[in-house]
């Protein structure tokens, strides 16, 4: 009974696992990044110079033609056409 070969093939499969693992790792570590601050301050001025339709409240009232969730050529009469 020679478990050698068994043994070999366990090791190579941790070795196999550590180093897609620390391939992984270089990979998140190779990833860009930002400073929470610049982060929130992009954030922040984005949201202060996009309207949004959907807060009033904040924007005040958006005219018909500026909204983008108002029905396409909606003109009061209904959607549909009966011929």
């Amino acid at each position: 009974m020679n478990s050698r070969p068994h043994k070999q093939s366990m090791s190579e499969l941790k070795l196999r696992r550590l180093t897609e693992h620390n391939q992984r790792l270089r990979e998140d570590l190779a990833r860009p990044r930002i400073r929470v601050s610049e982060a929130s301050a992009s954030l922040i001025r984005y949201c202060k110079t996009t309207k949004d339709p959907l807060v009033p409240s904040v924007w005040g009232p958006v005219a018909r033609s500026e909204d983008p969730y108002a029905a396409a050529g909606s003109t009061g009469k209904g959607c549909c056409v009966v011929q």
